[in-house]
């Protein structure tokens, strides 16, 4: 009878643990996010599922390009991928990125821009200083955000400015569904 309330237990302190380890895990370093919408098409799609690393930007500065989850409001998190960084000036002009006044290209939109109607752009016109808050350049601690999807997507040409205290985490890793399943690269 002992040896039997010994192995209850044991087992109920290892599932104890199990689920503290899975609460520290998923609350400071890896939580799941779902696409919602069409705004990271084609690179992402509604209802991939992906793995948003949480402490990365504790360790590391965000790079150009990232695909990060923030804080859009107390209710909903965006995904959007990182175009401008702090100190930088950001504009488009005829579809062509431009930072600091040097084109930069942007590869994750080469099949959408071929594809395109001629007549069509497929990110409208704009300036950092036409956006929300009126900036010549990124302050510290903030980044520019836009969706792949140019056309269908809330991100800083509506939103602003994201702060960096407003990231979750960078993403990269589709797991569901199975079909799609991959690391996404610049």
């Amino acid at each position: 009878m002992a040896k039997q309330k010994s192995e209850w237990f044991d087992w109920i302190k290892a599932l104890l643990i199990a689920f503290a380890l899975a609460f520290i895990v998923r609350t400071f370093f890896f939580a799941p996010i779902v696409v919602d919408g069409p705004s990271m098409m084609p690179t992402l799609h509604d209802r991939d599922q992906m793995i948003v690393n949480k402490f990365l930007y504790d360790i590391d500065e965000p790079k150009r390009f990232d695909i990060v989850v923030f804080h859009a409001s107390d209710q909903k998190d965006f995904i959007k991928r990182i175009i401008g960084l702090p100190g930088e000036h950001v504009a488009v002009d005829d579809d062509v990125l431009y930072i600091n006044g040097e084109e930069v290209k942007e590869p994750f939109l080469t099949a959408q821009k071929q594809n395109r109607m001629s007549t069509n752009s497929l990110t409208s016109e704009f300036k950092l200083e036409e956006l929300p808050g009126e900036y010549k350049q990124i302050p510290e601690d903030h980044v520019l955000v836009l969706g792949d999807n140019r056309n269908n997507s809330t991100d800083s040409r509506m939103l602003g400015l994201i702060p960096m205290d407003q990231i979750v985490g960078k993403t990269s890793l589709i797991y569901w569904p199975f079909d799609r399943m991959q690391t996404i690269s610049k």
